[in-house]
C-alpha cells in the first residue's frame, strides 16, 4: 500500500486553511475573476478570459468551523467589502455592541473606569461567533463553485527549486507506530501556481515555508498570548445582548493580560482570558484563570444558576508589525493569523485577515491573467498591505505587546507616549524576548509552596458552572484515533525529567488547556512526561511555550481535533 502511486491534482490557486482570511481569499479570487471575464467580454480591457480556474480551499478540521476559535468581537469592515449584502444573505451576528465598560478587579471588588480607553471600544462592532461566520463564509465560496477538501490536513510545502509549488496532505489510517491499517489512504499532493498560506497562528506548515526562505530574516521574534473561552447558558434577563465587559488585574497575578465578556443572543454569555506568553510564570494555566474569575463577584452575579456549553482554547498572534514575516516568495502568499495580522492594542484580527485575503486574492488574479507567479509579481500583494487599514493599524499598535508586558503601573506613561507618537513610544522597535526563553525558575515566582501556593488552587468542579480540565475539554468534543501517530513530536523526554520537572515544575502541564502533557511517576526517582494527544484542542500554545523549545507540534490526521459550533 506504502508503495502505490500517490495522486495528484493540479489547481490553479490552492489555499491551506478554511478560516475566515482564506475562505475570504477564495470568494474574492472568485468575483474578480468573474468581474475580468465581465470586462473582457464587453470589450472594457483587452485580453484573454480566464476559464473557470480551480480554487481549492484545504481544511484540516472535519468540517468548516470546527477548528475555529476567538472571541469575538468582529470589525465588519472587511465583510462589508467582501459582500456588501453580508446582512442581507444571513450573516450570523450574535447581536452589535451596544453598551461596554472596564473594570479593574481585586479579589473581591472591582472598580470601574471612568471612560473606555479608545482601544477597547467597540461601538459600531459586531459580536460573532467565529465557527459560525467561517460555516457561512464556506456557504457563499460553495454557491461559487469553490472547491472546500475538509479533513484533509497540509503535511509539507512541494518545492520546485526556488519555487512553492503546491502541498503534500498528510496520510491517512496509519497506526501508532506508523504502520499502514486497513483504511490507509497515501497523502494527495495537490500542485498549484499559487499557494496561499492561511493556517492561523502558529501555521506549523508555512513555519516550515518561513524557515526555509528565510520570510523572518530581521524580524522580532513572533510572539503570542494564549486565551482560553467558555460560551455560558445564563438566566434569561440577566443581562442584555450587546454588553461587553473587559476587566484587567485578577485572577491573572504573574502574568500581564485581561479578560473578557460578550452578551451574545438568546442569553448565552462569552467568558474568555488572555494572558501573556511571555511570561515569567512556569505555573501560567489560563483554564485555572478562568475557572477563578467565574468566582468573582462580578462575574458570579452575571453567571449565578447558569451552565457551561462550550469550551476552548487558543494563541493569539500578539508580535503584529514588528513580528510579521515576508508575505510573499515565488508561488506563495501568507495572510491572517499565519503572518501575525493582529491588533493586539484592540484585541481584533478577523477583519485583518479577511482583508488580506481580499488583497491576495487581487494579486492571484492579475497572476493568472498575467500567467506570472514569481516573486516579483506577487510582491504586489505586499504593496496593497502597506496601502491599506492592515499596515495602518499594525503599525500603530507595533509597541503595545511589550510595553504592556511590563505591567499596567510601569507600561501606563508609556503607552500614553505611543498614542501620542503615532505608536513610536520612547524606543521603536524595542528587542524582545522568544516566549519560549522568559521562563524563570518556579522557586523564583511562587517561593517553596509552587503548585500549593493558594493562588494556584482551582475551584471546586461542579460539573456546571465549574470544571477541571479534562471535563473542560469533554466540551470541545475534541476526537482523534487513539491509533494513530502522535502528532505531537518530543525531542529529548530526558530534558523534560532531569531538568525541566524541577526547575520550572512542567510548565506545558499546566499552559496546555487540554490536559495533554502529565507528569507521570517512572522508573526511580524522575518524573516522565507523559502526552495524552488525542485530547489535543491544536492550541499549539506548547510549540511556543516549553522553556526548552523541546515539544513540535504538526498536524495529525484530517479530522482530526476539536469541533467546535458556537465558539
Amino acid at each position: 500500500m506504502e508503495n502505490a502511486e500517490r495522486e495528484s491534482m493540479e489547481v490553479d490557486v490552492l489555499i491551506v486553511g478554511g478560516g475566515s482570511a482564506g475562505l475570504s481569499a477564495a470568494i474574492h479570487l472568485h468575483d474578480q475573476i468573474a468581474n475580468h471575464n465581465a470586462k473582457v467580454e464587453s470589450g472594457e480591457v483587452q485580453g484573454e478570459k480566464l476559464e473557470e480556474p480551480m480554487i481549492v480551499v484545504l481544511e484540516k478540521g472535519p468540517e468548516i468551523g470546527a477548528h475555529s476559535f476567538s472571541g469575538a468581537v468582529m470589525n465588519p469592515a472587511a465583510i462589508e467589502e467582501l459582500i456588501p449584502e453580508y446582512k442581507e444573505n444571513g450573516f450570523p451576528i450574535e447581536s452589535p455592541v451596544t453598551d461596554e465598560v472596564v473594570y479593574f478587579l481585586g479579589k473581591s471588588y472591582k472598580v470601574k473606569f471612568p471612560i473606555v480607553p479608545p482601544p477597547l471600544q467597540n461601538h459600531g462592532n459586531l459580536i460573532v461567533s467565529l465557527s459560525k461566520v467561517n460555516r457561512w463564509l464556506a456557504e457563499q465560496a460553495e454557491a461559487r463553485g469553490i472547491n472546500i477538501f475538509p479533513g484533509f490536513a497540509a503535511k509539507e510545502a512541494l518545492y520546485e527549486g526556488d519555487r512553492i509549488v503546491g502541498v503534500r496532505t498528510g496520510d491517512k489510517g496509519r497506526d501508532k507506530d506508523g504502520n499502514p491499517k486497513s483504511n490507509f489512504e497515501l497523502g494527495m499532493d495537490l500542485k498549484a501556481k499559487i499557494t496561499i498560506f492561511a493556517e492561523g497562528p502558529r501555521g506549523s506548515l508555512f513555519k516550515q515555508v518561513a524557515k526555509k526562505f528565510n520570510l523572518r530574516k530581521h524580524k522580532q521574534p513572533d510572539t503570542y498570548s494564549e486565551g482560553v473561552k467558555e460560551v455560558i447558558q445564563i438566566p434569561k434577563g440577566r443581562i442584555a445582548a450587546g454588553t461587553i465587559i473587559h476587566t484587567m488585574g485578577y485572577p491573572l497575578k504573574e502574568t500581564m493580560g485581561g479578560t473578557f465578556i460578550y452578551a451574545a443572543k438568546e442569553d448565552q454569555l462569552v467568558v474568555g482570558i488572555v494572558g501573556y506568553l511571555g511570561t515569567e510564570d512556569p505555573l501560567f494555566d489560563p483554564h485555572r484563570e478562568l475557572q477563578k474569575l467565574k468566582k468573582h463577584p462580578l462575574v458570579m452575579d452575571i453567571i449565578k444558576d447558569g451552565e457551561v456549553l462550550a469550551y476552548g482554547g487558543k494563541v493569539i498572534p500578539a508580535g503584529g508589525w514588528n513580528s510579521m514575516p515576508r508575505l510573499y516568495h515565488n508561488g506563495m502568499m501568507v495572510i491572517g493569523d499565519s503572518a501575525g495580522m493582529v491588533n493586539d492594542q484592540k484585541l481584533k484580527g478577523i477583519h485583518l485577515g479577511m482583508k488580506a485575503g481580499i488583497l491576495a486574492a487581487k494579486t492571484a488574479c492579475e497572476a493568472l491573467v498575467k500567467d506570472d507567479f514569481s516573486e516579483n509579481m506577487l510582491s504586489k500583494y505586499s504593496d496593497l498591505v502597506m496601502d491599506s487599514y492592515i499596515k495602518e493599524e499594525l503599525y500603530k499598535s507595533r509597541n503595545f505587546h511589550h510595553t504592556l508586558g511590563k505591567g499596567l503601573v510601569a507600561s501606563a506613561p508609556l503607552l500614553a507616549l505611543q498614542e501620542i507618537t503615532g505608536g513610536r513610544g520612547l524606543v521603536d522597535n524595542p528587542p524582545i524576548e522568544k516566549d519560549a526563553e522568559t521562563t524563570e525558575p518556579v522557586i523564583d515566582v511562587w517561593g517553596p509552596d509552587k503548585m500549593d501556593h493558594k493562588d494556584n488552587q482551582l475551584p471546586k468542579p461542579d460539573g456546571k458552572l465549574f470544571f477541571d480540565k479534562l471535563s473542560s475539554v469533554y466540551l470541545t468534543k475534541t476526537q482523534h484515533d487513539e491509533d494513530s501517530p502522535n502528532h505531537l513530536l518530543l525531542q529529548d523526554g530526558k530534558v523534560c525529567s532531569d531538568v525541566c520537572d524541577d526547575k520550572f515544575n512542567s510548565p506545558c502541564n499546566q499552559f496546555c488547556p487540554a490536559n495533554v502533557y502529565e507528569m507521570v511517576s517512572g522508573e526511580g526517582e524522575k518524573r516522565k512526561l507523559q502526552i495524552n494527544y488525542t485530547n489535543c484542542i491544536h492550541c499549539k500554545t506548547c510549540d511556543i511555550k516549553c522553556p526548552f523549545e523541546n515539544i513540535e507540534w504538526t498536524v495529525p490526521e484530517g479530522g482530526g481535533g476539536p469541533q467546535y459550533s458556537i465558539t
